[in-house]
């Protein structure tokens, strides 16, 4: 008798552990791609961008990094951004696109804005973004700088490489995940800038992305 309630004690006890759900801190978070539909990725910083702009946090001591296909991807901060998309760009050679098949040129502030926008010719190739326009500029040219970046994505898995494809000039999205140095076992780097107020070379985000959503 006491075989049979000890077996049942058991049976019981792993019955429970299988059915409680696992701790919200444990699992990736879900976020919502352009298609309505939750993406799992990697987790994402704390802070994340509100309605408009960009927010870049220190990495935690210690984090891992994330491991990609023959290379490493070191996080140097965590950085979420809430934008428009100005331009997109894909890539389907170059070193690079091993581990970034997409350019999103984004604006945010009076980067957003149509009125500025339409008085700008923009454009992206070569891992760049370049604007031009005729007479005065709409705003400050340091405004521009500091309101808009050619952010180079690293999807964390299939599923968000999915939804940074359906994404589309013009469209509103928010990007969560990491800023990156890419290391690979044969010395080639590469790594993200820090700021937002650079421009021209090395001036680009190398965004391990975690979330993408669709404003």
């Amino acid at each position: 008798m006491l075989r049979w309630l000890l077996i049942f004690i058991v049976i019981a006890v792993a019955a429970w552990v299988l059915a409680t759900p696992s701790s919200p801190t444990s699992m990736p978070a879900a976020f919502t791609a352009a298609n309505g539909q939750p993406v799992l990725g990697c987790v994402p910083p704390a802070r994340l961008a509100g309605a408009d702009g960009t927010v870049q946090s220190d990495a935690p001591g210690g984090m891992t990094p994330f491991q990609l296909s023959n290379a490493v991807a070191k996080p140097l901060a965590g950085f979420s951004v809430a934008a428009r998309v100005l331009s997109r760009e894909d890539y389907d050679h170059g070193r690079e696109a091993d581990f970034s098949p997409v350019d999103l040129a984004l604006g945010w502030g009076r980067m957003r804005d149509d009125a500025v926008l339409s008085k700008l010719d923009i454009s992206q190739s070569g891992r760049f973004y370049r604007y031009r326009w005729s007479g005065p500029p709409p705003i400050p040219p340091d405004d521009i700088v500091r309101s808009s970046a050619n952010m180079h994505m690293v999807p964390s898995n299939s599923a968000i490489a999915a939804a940074l494809d359906a994404v589309d000039a013009g469209d509103r999205v928010r990007i969560d995940g990491w800023l990156v140095q890419i290391d690979t076992p044969d010395g080639w780097h590469w790594r993200s800038s820090l700021t937002r107020e650079d421009s021209g070379a090395g001036a680009c985000e190398v965004i391990y992305v975690c979330g993408v959503s669709r404003q």
